[in-house]
């Protein structure tokens, strides 16, 4: 009686085996989970952006978008920040709020679609003559296009007015945060 007959337990090894290894799928542990905001980021609250080129900046959050990003403004006029999408983990919340009853939701709703955030396609470049012609100017700088400027401003101007209501909150908007020495950003309250 052989080892395989005793126990059926106990598989032989296959005698052939393939020349590559053939690749295995890794298992996927995670579970899609779906995007849940923080309690504080509500509409109309004051945050403070603490990454890239605006940091240090206060906005104002005008609506969570589908892909998990905050839209905000600054408002252009006050603090110089256009309408950006922010990841919420790297905003501050403060308790301080705007009124943003008057924003008009058509604009908003078309301000919040990916597409609007689309970077431009580049045209083909140009060969020949007039590209090497070209080569040692410098380029022309890139102006908004007139639609996002025309949309900056119908947003802005119900903000502006409900800004103006408070008394020092165009100022507070316009101050940028920072930490000194010594200042714990978690023992603070904002």
């Amino acid at each position: 009686m052989s080892a395989t007959e005793a126990n059926p337990a106990v598989v032989k090894a296959s005698r052939w085996y393939p020349a590559e290894d053939t690749p295995q799928r890794k298992k996927v542990r995670k579970t899609i989970k779906p995007h849940q905001t923080r309690a504080s980021l509500q509409p109309g609250a004051v945050l403070i952006l603490l990454a890239g080129r605006f940091r240090g900046r206060r906005v104002i959050l005008l609506k969570h978008l589908k892909e998990g990003t905050l839209l905000v403004t600054g408002p252009f006029k006050i603090n110089g920040v256009p309408l950006r999408r922010v990841n919420a983990r790297y905003v501050i919340s403060t308790s301080t709020k705007v009124d943003i009853s008057g924003l008009d939701q058509s604009t908003l709703d078309k301000i919040a679609k990916p597409e609007y955030f689309a970077r431009e396609k580049k045209s083909k470049k140009e060969k020949g003559e007039d590209a090497f012609m070209k080569q040692g100017e410098k380029p022309e700088k890139k102006q908004p296009a007139s639609e996002r400027a025309s949309d900056q401003k119908a947003i802005d101007k119900p903000l502006l007015s409900a800004i103006k209501n408070e008394e020092f909150l165009a100022s507070y908007l316009r101050s940028s945060f920072s930490l000194r020495h010594g200042q714990r950003p978690h023992e603070m309250v904002f």
